[in-house]
């Protein structure tokens, strides 16, 4: 399944095309159909938007939709037009069911507090201004969320969404470095709790995962809307599944506390104790060191961090600075706040 901004892009496409030519007396030319509907009049190109309509008429006509072509002029047959007829297009009154009902309202308690929590909160009052009313006693103690706390989430979302070229900088999961990205925005999706971007990297020229936690300031916009095609075939979480799984480890070496971190203690391997390095502070002589295996240093360095004083990293340095990185970022936050 296609990642949720790429799906809504196409849907507001098709629905648009569908309103378009819908409530239109006359049969519409691809001129006037490309002026009206404003996915079509930001392609880069004639070629572009033919591609584009070609594929939506064929994926209308898929789902049913009473597609017609006909003379724009009765007499004359120089351009062909195009619309839908109201009567074959028209659908009979839908029921819900009581579950259904109640999926409906879960799912619009999902995006709560997310980015997209009003459109999901349209779709409800249009449900509910057509006699539809929601059922919310069924889902009590369910409480789904789906987070976007990712400053880039919006920026990238729009993007995807447009397919126009971005460009930001990118902190490495391995190394910490940062270094300035340029890319085609492909899709994006929720992978182990963390959104991630798919997109083609220009420089690289090769398709690259980017997990939006590590954009490091602004997103710009580097390009034109639809500049670009994605693939029809691009599948974003399989690309994840790939990449996660291809990728390769690190080992990341911590002293803990006597009587902490427990959690940490089950995953990793307990390699030498009561015994500091030489050039490790004294006051952790008495502090157990583990070894475990990680693949992502940020996810980590999100979890380590909430050990407070109880952790201190030896290896990898990128993990040691990530986790001070979040310390700081919690102290710099707290002064504002009290300030």
């Amino acid at each position: 399944m296609r990642s949720t901004p790429m799906a809504a892009a196409k849907t507001e496409r098709l629905l648009n095309l569908v309103i378009c030519l819908l409530y239109t007396r006359r049969p519409l030319t691809k001129s006037q159909i490309r002026q009206a509907v404003e996915a079509y009049a930001r392609t880069s190109s004639d070629e572009a938007f033919d591609r584009m309509f070609e594929r939506d008429k064929d994926e209308l006509r898929a789902l049913g939709i009473p597609l017609l072509t006909e003379p724009v002029e009765e007499f004359f047959e120089d351009e062909p037009g195009y619309r839908i007829d109201r009567r074959e297009y028209a659908l009979p009154r839908i029921d819900f069911a009581p579950d259904e009902l109640a999926l409906l309202a879960l799912a619009g308690r999902t995006w709560a507090q997310a980015s997209l929590a009003g459109p999901a909160a349209q779709a409800l009052r249009k449900l509910r201004a057509d006699g539809v009313e929601r059922d919310s006693d069924s889902l009590i103690g369910v409480e789904p969320r789906v987070r976007t706390t990712e400053p880039a989430f919006d920026a990238v979302r729009r993007a995807v969404v447009e397919a126009y070229p971005i460009r930001f900088d990118y902190r490495a999961a391995r190394t910490g470095e940062v270094t300035r990205r340029h890319v085609q925005p492909w899709g994006i999706a929720a992978w182990h709790g963390r959104w991630y971007l798919t997109a083609f990297d220009l420089d690289r020229d090769d398709t690259r995962v980017f997990r939006l936690g590590r954009i490091e300031g602004a997103v710009h916009k580097a390009g034109p809307a639809g500049s670009y095609d994605i693939p029809q075939d691009h599948e974003p979480r399989k690309l994840l599944a790939r990449q996660a799984r291809d990728g390769e480890s690190i080992t990341a070496r911590l002293r803990l506390r006597p009587g902490s971190g427990h959690a940490l203690r089950r995953r990793g391997e307990v390699v030498r104790s009561s015994a500091a390095a030489p050039d490790l502070p004294s006051a952790l002589a008495d502090w157990d060191c583990i070894e475990f295996a990680a693949h992502d240093i940020e996810i980590l360095a999100d979890e380590l961090a909430g050990f407070g004083p109880d952790i201190f990293i030896e290896a990898p340095a990128a993990l040691r600075d990530a986790v001070l990185r979040r310390w700081q970022g919690a102290w710099d936050a707290h002064r504002k706040q009290a300030s």
